[in-house]
């Protein structure tokens, strides 16, 4: 169950198919991919010149560990990958990856999104956006709240 937390950026393809890896088994593959936005609705007109990722190195793997292990035990599934980046990330930078292998397409879409959601709202990480108005820390959304609590 690959968890990696990195500075560095991935090549989305190249996750998918070491992910893959020519198991005859995988009838599906689901996958999220989040990209730095250069806007927060939150802020109405506010422009986002760069998002700031902090994170608990050791403690925000195993963060991410127990979620996996989680949708193991909810679904069929043959594989996940999550790859979160930290750091300084500009707008259209690629910032998260979630992929999932499974025989079956409802399995393998329930559980991308359900690590999704949880990550949103269980794994340590810290986010603060710098715009032409300064820094400001990102507030956890009611929205990221409602979508975990319904798994």
């Amino acid at each position: 169950m690959p968890v990696r937390v990195q500075t560095e950026d991935f090549d989305l393809g190249a996750e998918i198919a070491a992910l893959r890896a020519g198991d005859p088994r995988v009838g599906a593959v689901a996958t999220f991919l989040g990209t730095v936005r250069d806007a927060n609705p939150d802020l109405g007109d506010g422009v986002v010149r760069e998002l700031v990722l902090e994170h608990y190195p050791g403690m925000t793997e195993k963060a991410l560990e127990a979620i996996c292990a989680e949708a193991r035990t909810r679904w069929d599934l043959l594989d996940i990958l999550v790859i979160h980046r930290v750091g300084p990330l500009r707008p259209t930078d690629q910032i998260v990856l979630v992929a999932v292998t499974s025989a079956h397409r409802g399995e393998a879409f329930a559980a991308c999104e359900f690590v999704m959601d949880w990550l949103k709202t269980r794994a340590p990480f810290w986010k603060k956006e710098r715009t032409p108005d300064g820094e400001r820390w990102v507030e956890a959304r009611d929205s990221d709240d409602s979508a975990a609590a319904r798994w």
